[in-house]
């Protein structure tokens, strides 16, 4: 697992990184314009909205929705990756934080339109995974929508062959989605609010 200050130091090179692993739809980034897009689409359902990105990089996503009119906070670990979205979204709240340690402050007593994380949450534990999520759903204003983009896979053998296959750079440190095990634990966890799948995405309505 990177710290921050080695995302610092891929900041300037992570979306070239990113676009040639999905033009060539291997992992880690296989399927990222699909998702960005799925969550892109649901989030603009709503105008002018409030929105918490969690781990939001160099804001290829949240700036998108920043000039479509919609106000901006969002928390990253990594100052370089923040200064980059901040350039693109001026007046952006954009907090350097570590979002394994909760979440600001400042953002748990506000409510939110969506709440979106995309290739980010692979850094908890499937068991860390389930609570952060839990903790978000008080965020959400009635309607809202919570929004998980990240590396998945429909079942854990399908990962351990992903596994082998990468196994030349392959993250033991980084914990994937498994559709089958964690929306088991979500459905047992947030049993009182819908979840759904569309285009690799976590959907968890209020």
């Amino acid at each position: 697992m990177l710290s921050n200050q080695g995302f610092d130091l891929w900041a300037d090179n992570y979306d070239k990184t990113v676009q040639i692993s999905e033009e060539n739809n291997l992992y880690p980034f296989a399927g990222y314009k699909k998702i960005l897009n799925v969550i892109f689409n649901e989030a603009m359902q709503k105008e002018n909205s409030d929105i918490l990105d969690i781990g939001f990089g160099t804001g290829v996503l949240t700036s998108k929705l920043y000039k479509n009119g919609h106000q901006i906070d969002g928390v990253d670990f990594s100052s370089k990756m923040i200064s980059i979205a901040q350039s693109i979204m001026p007046n952006a709240n954009l907090i350097e934080w570590d979002f394994s340690m909760s979440l600001p402050p400042e953002f748990l007593g506000k409510r939110y339109d969506s709440i979106i994380s995309t290739y980010a949450l692979h850094h908890l534990t499937d068991e860390k995974k389930i609570t952060f999520i839990n903790n978000l759903i008080p965020l959400l204003k009635k309607d809202g929508k919570i929004f998980i983009g990240d590396i998945s896979f429909e079942t854990r053998e399908k990962l351990n062959k992903c596994r082998l296959d990468s196994i030349e750079y392959w993250d033991d440190d980084e914990f994937y989605f498994v559709y089958d095990e964690i929306n088991s634990s979500l459905e047992n966890e947030c049993e009182f609010y819908p979840i759904s799948h569309c285009g690799g995405v976590f959907i968890i309505s209020k």
